[in-house]
């Protein structure tokens, strides 16, 4: 068996997936045109390991100001694994009712924000009450979970609502019931998930649409590019443009929080 060669053939299956939603790719790149446009921010939020896609949107290469990353550290540091800070604290606080609530009231959101939430199984509470809330305030929400995963999986909520119920898109990873893809002979558990690939192929291809309609529109975006691309003194100057930009479009999530 060639193990290898068994993983990149179940991501290729994935990269068709994502090919099939093209038309639902766009979409999504339309509704966060819209807010960044506005002068708002698109809410980025995974718990645990979605986490990777939050930082997968922004910032890093390639990428560029207009998303809000919501990265709760008691959610998503769990690098110590036990003990201090360990992966079961974090499991536990992922579906504590309420939680959600607390971290979006730091936030003064408006009806022209839009929100991005990734979940692979679609079933712990805080990513669902995140999506609840933000429909509740009349955003738009795009979500990107593993159907297959989620529909075969069980809501920690008690009324059984998932994800999905309170997004206005479904993106599909187009990962496995259990995520993990590779059957190795001799182990009876599989191993090597395929949802990050999933999700790094989704959020970068709503990004490279994005860019698109943006500069379309006339407002070609700040993207943080190498100096082995663009020069020492131009991939400076991105970097601190789009930084800027950042702290500019963040300071109106702040100014009226609480009045």
């Amino acid at each position: 068996m060639n193990i290898t060669e068994t993983y990149l053939g179940k991501c290729l299956e994935i990269q068709n997936t994502v090919r099939e939603q093209q038309a639902q790719i766009r979409i999504a790149a339309g509704i966060f045109a819209d807010t960044i446009l506005a002068g708002r921010m698109v809410h980025v939020f995974g718990s645990g390991h979605s986490r990777i896609m939050v930082e997968e949107m922004w910032p890093r290469y390639g990428s560029f100001p207009g998303f809000n990353p919501i990265v709760e550290m008691s959610l998503t540091f769990h690098n110590l694994v036990v003990g201090a800070n360990g992966q079961r604290q974090a499991m536990f606080l992922e579906n504590v009712p309420g939680f959600a609530q607390r971290i979006l009231r730091n936030f003064d959101l408006k009806e022209v924000d839009s929100a991005l939430i990734i979940s692979s199984s679609g079933c712990n509470v805080v990513p669902i009450e995140m999506a609840e809330i933000f429909q509740q305030n009349r955003i738009k929400v795009v979500s990107i979970i593993s159907s297959k995963h989620s529909d075969k999986s069980t809501s920690k909520r008690v009324d059984g609502l998932k994800l999905g119920d309170f997004s206005d898109l479904v993106l599909d990873t187009g990962a496995p019931v259990g995520d993990a893809m590779v059957t190795v002979p001799g182990l009876d558990t599989p191993v090597a998930p395929g949802s990050t690939v999933g999700g790094a192929l989704l959020i970068n291809c709503i990004k490279a649409e994005l860019a698109g309609i943006l500069t379309a529109a006339g407002h070609p975006p700040k993207v943080l590019s190498g100096a082995v691309v663009v020069g020492a003194q131009r991939a400076e100057a991105l970097f601190e443009s789009a930084y800027d930009e950042h702290a500019h479009r963040l300071a109106k999530l702040y100014e009226n929080v609480g009045k």
